[in-house]
């Protein structure tokens, strides 16, 4: 019995030197490991710091250079975020290869990560591009107004998945890039002006020459038209008692409506102090024999 309690004895000691010893192997490989990495890192930890900032003065450096160019505003933010996320990205790549993370690994990840996040945002991914081509191609910019999806206003913000208008009873209307670089876009103010059309009747009594005089007379008065001497005034339609005369003239594009009001109210007058009769109406009567 005495003998067996030795032998038990020897055979703990020696496991608990043997565990010892694995301990020991474990604490100095650690050890060395801390003492290998360490200097990578600082180095690292250095490198993303002059990184990120260096990645800053890049960004405004570049926004400086297309302030420079006279890009447009919405350009500018796009790819101002475009440069500094793909720097980042490079960065942190880079970082992590320093420290032993395999690199093809990781962009292996990202990679899938991107795949899967694509055809998660597709409707997303395709306004983006449709953000991308409206830059690029520039059918509007800000500050045009212009009439698409059914809608009309003034262009506020060219954002990377939206378009913004202002409308002109001052609702903000939010249309997606995707369809609308996809449709048809009527850009009202991309040569500087507009014609509005100005429809008026008048009765068939009138002497015609008369009337045209003095609606030229009345157009090179208004201030808001551009090149009056050079204004269409056609001629519609001549029945039941009226003559159709479209009066055509060019304006700024923010003064149209003003301009039409405008028209109509100093035409009227024209045509009351110059004694120019308006049509004849008609009445049918109608006799009922019982």
């Amino acid at each position: 019995m005495k003998s067996d309690s030795i032998i038990n004895i020897k055979n703990i000691k020696s496991s608990v030197n043997e565990e010892k010893g694995i301990l020991a192997k474990y604490t100095d490989s650690f050890i060395g490991n801390i003492i290998d990495y360490t200097p990578k890192i600082i180095v690292a930890i250095l490198l993303l710091i002059i990184g990120l900032w260096l990645i800053k003065r890049i960004s405004k450096l570049s926004e400086k250079a297309m302030v420079r160019r006279d890009l447009d505003i919405s350009l500018r933010t796009f790819l101002k975020s475009l440069i500094s996320i793909g720097l980042k990205i490079i960065l942190i790549v880079t970082v992590a290869g320093m420290i032993g993370i395999g690199t093809t690994s990781f962009v292996t990840i990202l990679g899938a990560a991107g795949l899967a996040v694509g055809l998660a945002l597709q409707g997303s991914l395709s306004n983006f591009a449709g953000g991308v081509l409206i830059l690029i191609f520039k059918p509007f910019k800000v500050g045009d107004t212009i009439e698409a999806q059914g809608q009309a206003g003034e262009v506020k913000e060219i954002q990377i998945f939206n378009t913004l208008l202002l409308t002109g009873d001052h609702k903000t209307v939010i249309l997606p890039n995707g369809p609308l670089s996809n449709g048809t876009i009527v850009n009202v103010t991309r040569y500087g002006s507009i014609r509005v059309d100005v429809m008026l009747l008048i009765g068939v009594q009138n002497n015609i020459d008369k009337v045209i005089e003095i609606i030229k007379d009345v157009v090179k008065q208004n201030k808001l038209v551009l090149e009056p001497n050079n204004v269409n005034i056609a001629i519609g339609k001549v029945a039941d008692g009226a003559i159709t005369i479209n009066v055509k003239p060019f304006c700024k594009p923010g003064d149209g409506s003003t301009l039409t009001s405008e028209l109509y109210h100093e035409l009227k007058k024209a045509f009351d102090t110059n004694g120019i009769e308006s049509p004849l109406p008609k009445r049918h009567l109608v006799s009922d024999n019982l």
